[in-house]
């Protein structure tokens, strides 16, 4: 009988929308930290903006969380109050 190893837990990392964090950095974030194109990061950017939250990408565990590490750092280094969070994908 063979193991089978499951796969390892991939973490979605969210954006949250807050009111003072602007749209520009926003977008600059997603392309900068997440390699997503100019109009990608602007459709990210928006779905932050209208549900609250949004997408950035699925990464392993370690991946998530130093992506998050970047994003805050990156926010509280420029003044915004820009959340980011990573959570397991069920």
């Amino acid at each position: 009988m063979t193991q089978r190893t499951k796969p390892p837990q991939m973490f979605q990392v969210l954006m949250l929308n807050d009111d003072f964090t602007p749209m520009e950095f926003v977008v600059m974030v997603l392309q900068e930290f997440f390699s997503k194109d100019r109009e990608q990061a602007t459709q990210i950017m928006l779905q932050i903006h209208l549900d609250g939250k949004g997408v950035c990408g699925v990464y392993s565990k370690d991946v998530a969380a130093t992506k998050v590490d970047q994003v805050l750092d990156a926010a509280r280094k420029a003044g915004h109050p820009l959340q980011c969070v990573a959570e397991p994908i069920e």
